[in-house]
């Protein structure tokens, strides 16, 4: 998911994105009626900016050419189907050109093995959409585990509850579906069923579930998602559900969960106070008379993990407790049951250097697998924690107390020394075995299999089971990682990627430079067919740069560019751009950059305060007006990483990165393309519409795309991102060219 999400999907109040608040800016905005998202003018203005596109890019028989050759990777059936273990059965969803939507499908591990897998559909939501006029998106499916006696009495998994989006939406529905009949659950069967909002259901068991969502005025953060969770009875309705724990008018979100892990059932409620600052509960009789919350009691900017007996914390912050001091961006284990009794001994599982942060924790059923980066490379190590190393061939415990045995560190073989490395778990209650995700810039995806076995050392060399297809010829291309020197002495690591002799230096090519810097989101080397067609063989250059504001190098580097900092973010970038010129691998006049989301933040400031570095500058979904950007759908949920525009002092910084406020009329810019979707309740469309609005009076160029669909993502299908990227390219191709 993108920086701006939190733990869950959730719906904004129609004040935060549909009303116009009065207020001082609001008052002195000359384009405050674009902020009407459905709105007949501000419709008709979206109209008129995506006919010129029409009239303009898409006229060309070159876009026609590029679409259709991203189209092509999108819908590819060579592609590796993601596949997740439910029971003895292997789910996947995916679209192609036959399933627009796409299509929810499930087949064996043995068939999964093979070139051509035996897929059975489950749910069709190209059939589905036709069925009830509704432009379904899917947002995923979670599925109850049964109890250990209804797995022993040979019961299948068969409660889901499925969530679906109109149009891309973050706002979505719940649903309860039947894997074992294949169809939905109706509400009068007793089924399950969440009206559109923002929020979740999560199961207790077959007839329970925690419900956080939109329950009426009141029941909302100033950010839009839920202040309140609840338990829910089947066949009871919904206003009859017990409030399990409430919020302030302050938090951020409110949510709740179970863990079925046999034998370490627990609950939890989570609160999210801010991005950055969290408060975990044990939840004990949820819900009933004798309920009982514990706080787990850890700093409120920690990441908390609770499987089986153990508790995991990353820490964002350093934390002393009990006589020792520990590093932010260190990960820390203790015993769960130990922790709550008043013990505050820890293992340091990882602690960070100058070039190494962490990347991930996944467990398996003996071990966990940690990710580390290492100046933006990944490593892999496999920590085997007491319970499970200090026992003996037979399982029973060795001589060696459990309790006192420390954590064993073994590796796994075979694993690639450049790009990114990804694990996920199979089954991590009943199994060892690991999925392994290998990719880079120019080498496909390969999905492996590991099995770890019982012990540590034990792991097998990955098994290939599925490979990406090369969709673009990468001969004579390579992949370069180099750093550049940013305003304050920074080492900002970014990566190359192109024909050798263009990333050498050796001319002025046309050159995309892509950045993000925010939310702690790293940027790791992934191969893209799409830009691969459209750019690297048009002979384009690609960059991406892992600046500040990211977790490249773990909390240190993301807090580096926080609020009053984030200028350093920015200074990062322009370093790169410039870096770039100075080895000779492109000039001003053919470097182009990319933002999205908070991405589009950093293009909208590099635009408005570096418009000299680029050739062209791509917009998208951005956040522009940082001082009403609080007032606009999730917006007020990023304070913590920006600020508080309506706080004087706060202000006063943040105007210094606010695109929208930096704008001058007068001053010279690059080409500009802003695209956005009307259906993107998480970053409103406003900010991208306004200071588009404001360029054109200007007489700027400037290029507006907005998708009518997609939500945040910008496209709904296939069809639609293939579209949408093809705009892209071609802007740039037609701009740096």
């Amino acid at each position: 998911m993108t920086a701006e999400q939190t733990t869950s999907p959730s719906r904004a109040p129609e004040s935060s994105g549909q009303a116009v608040p009065a207020d001082h800016a609001a008052a002195h905005d000359p384009y405050l009626w674009l902020e009407d998202v459905d709105g007949d003018e501000a419709l008709a203005w979206v109209r008129a900016r995506n006919a010129e596109v029409a009239a303009t890019l898409e006229t060309a028989d070159a876009f026609t050419a590029t679409e259709r050759a991203i189209r092509e990777v999108l819908d590819s059936d060579a592609k590796i189907p993601e596949v997740s273990k439910i029971g003895d059965r292997y789910y996947n969803f995916w679209r192609d050109a036959q399933h627009e939507r796409g299509v929810w499908r499930r087949t064996t591990l043995d068939s999964y093995r093979t070139d051509e897998p035996e897929w059975e559909t489950v749910l069709d939501l190209d059939a589905l959409a036709a069925a009830e006029g509704e432009s379904w998106v899917w947002h995923g499916a979670t599925v109850l585990r049964p109890t250990p006696e209804q797995l022993a009495a040979g019961e299948p998994w068969r409660h889901a509850l499925v969530e679906l989006s109109p149009g891309g939406s973050d706002a979505d529905v719940t649903r309860e579906f039947d894997l074992v009949e294949k169809r939905f659950v109706a509400p009068e069967e007793g089924g399950f069923l969440r009206a559109e909002a923002k929020g979740s259901l999560g199961w207790l068991d077959a007839d329970t579930v925690y419900v956080f969502t939109d329950f009426g005025e009141g029941t909302l953060t100033p950010s839009g998602y839920p202040r309140v969770v609840k338990l829910w009875t089947r066949g009871t309705p919904l206003e009859d559900a017990v409030t399990v724990y409430e919020g302030t008018d302050e938090d951020m979100y409110i949510s709740a969960w179970r863990s079925h892990t046999p034998g370490f059932e627990r609950d939890f409620v989570h609160r999210s106070k801010a991005f950055y600052s969290d408060e975990l509960y044990l939840a004990e009789n949820p819900g009933t008379p004798e309920q009982r919350l514990t706080k787990i009691d850890v700093p409120d900017s920690a990441e908390v993990g609770v499987r089986r007996e153990w508790m995991l914390v990353e820490l964002r912050d350093d934390w002393t407790v009990g006589g020792a001091t520990y590093r932010a961006g260190s990960l820390l284990a203790a015993r769960f049951d130990d922790f709550l009794a008043g013990d505050r001994g820890f293992t340091v599982l990882f602690e960070p250097n100058a070039t190494t942060s962490l990347a991930g924790a996944t467990w398996t059923r003996h071990h966990l697998v940690v990710n580390v980066l290492d100046d933006v490379k990944n490593r892999l190590h496999v920590l085997t924690p007491p319970d499970a190393s200090a026992t003996a061939g037979d399982g029973t415990p060795a001589a060696q107390d459990a309790a006192d045995a420390p954590w064993v560190r073994s590796e796994l073989p075979g694993l690639p020394a450049l790009g990114t490395v990804a694990v996920g778990a199979v089954d991590p209650v009943d199994s060892d075995d690991l999925w392994l995700v290998t990719t880079d810039y120019l080498t496909p995806t390969t999905l492996s299999l590991v099995s770890l076995g019982d012990h540590p050392g034990e792991a097998g060399a990955p098994e290939v089971v599925k490979s990406n297809p090369a969709f673009f010829d990468a001969d004579g291309m390579t992949v370069a990682q180099h750093f550049a020197t940013s305003d304050d002495g920074t080492r900002v690591p970014y990566f190359v990627v192109g024909r050798a002799d263009l990333v050498e230096g050796t001319g002025a090519a046309p050159t995309l430079l892509y950045g993000y810097g925010g939310f702690e989101i790293s940027l790791t080397p992934a191969y893209s067919g799409a830009l691969g067609r459209a750019w690297l063989a048009q002979g384009g250059v690609y960059v991406v740069a892992n600046i500040r504001g990211g977790g490249e190098y773990g909390p240190a580097w993301h807090q580096a560019a926080l609020r009053a900092n984030r200028h350093r973010a920015y200074e990062d970038f322009a370093a790169v751009a410039r870096d770039l010129v100075a080895r000779g691998i492109t000039t001003p006049e053919h470097l182009g950059m990319e933002g999205r989301s908070n991405g589009g933040l950093l293009a909208g400031n590099m635009l408005t305060q570096y418009p000299e570095l680029f050739g062209a500058v791509i917009v998208g979904v951005p956040l522009l007006d940082m001082r009403r950007y609080t007032k606009l759908l999730a917006g007020a949920s990023w304070a913590a990483e920006y600020g508080d525009p309506d706080d004087p002092e706060q202000w006063e910084f943040l105007r210094t990165f606010s695109p929208y406020h930096l704008f001058d009329p007068e001053r010279d810019y690059p080409p500009v393309l802003f695209t956005t979707s009307t259906k993107d309740d998480r970053v409103h469309p406003g900010h991208a519409r306004k200071l588009a609005a404001a360029m054109l009076a200007a007489g700027k160029d400037v290029t507006y795309y907005e998708n009518i669909e997609g939500g945040h993502g910008g496209a709904a299908n296939n069809a639609q991102a293939a579209h949408m990227a093809a705009v892209h390219y071609r802007f740039l191709a037609e701009r740096l060219a």
